[in-house]
């Protein structure tokens, strides 16, 4: 398994394993699949100290994460959100904590002091994914989302970096 930072040749795999989250679950409260070209854009912004790796086996890519800016507000710019995303195809193989073990590294070594996670409240992998990775329960926020006609909590995780 190899885990490199994301690049424009990622788009149509990226996309691919997102839309398919998109238009079959709630783990994204994305509404409608995003197109080669803004996932060419969301590459892009996912540079620097805010980056997208993917996690790629035998050529092909298996899942994928970032780190987003929290908040736009400046006194929020020490802390981050992750997102891990893992081809249906590839899950159970640890890729996911690979990723989000990755994307913890890279926001230590950016300099960033907390890392949070906003997870839809029916994703219990993605909860245990994250308690793995030392990530703490700090809150549930009810009903904030609504997707396929019925309501969703969005259960808030969160991890401070040493450093």
């Amino acid at each position: 398994m190899e885990l490199r930072r994301a690049h424009a040749g990622d788009a149509e795999a990226v996309g691919d394993i997102y839309n398919a989250e998109v238009t079959r679950s709630t783990v994204t409260f994305d509404l409608v699949p995003r197109t080669r070209a803004e996932n060419l854009a969301w590459i892009e912004e996912h540079q620097g100290a805010h980056p997208a790796v993917v996690a790629v086996e035998g050529g092909v890519v298996a899942g994928f994460g970032s780190l987003s800016p929290f908040r736009e507000r400046p006194a929020y710019s020490t802390t981050v959100e992750d997102s891990v995303y893992v081809d249906r195809s590839f899950r159970g193989r640890g890729i996911g904590s690979l990723l989000l073990a990755e994307l913890v590294r890279l926001a230590t070594h950016h300099g960033f002091h907390t890392v949070v996670a906003r997870i839809s409240g029916d994703n219990a992998a993605s909860v245990a994914l994250h308690a793995r990775q030392g990530f703490e329960l700090v809150g549930v926020e009810r009903e904030v989302g609504r997707k396929f006609g019925h309501w969703i909590d969005v259960t808030v995780m969160q991890r401070m970096l040493k450093g």
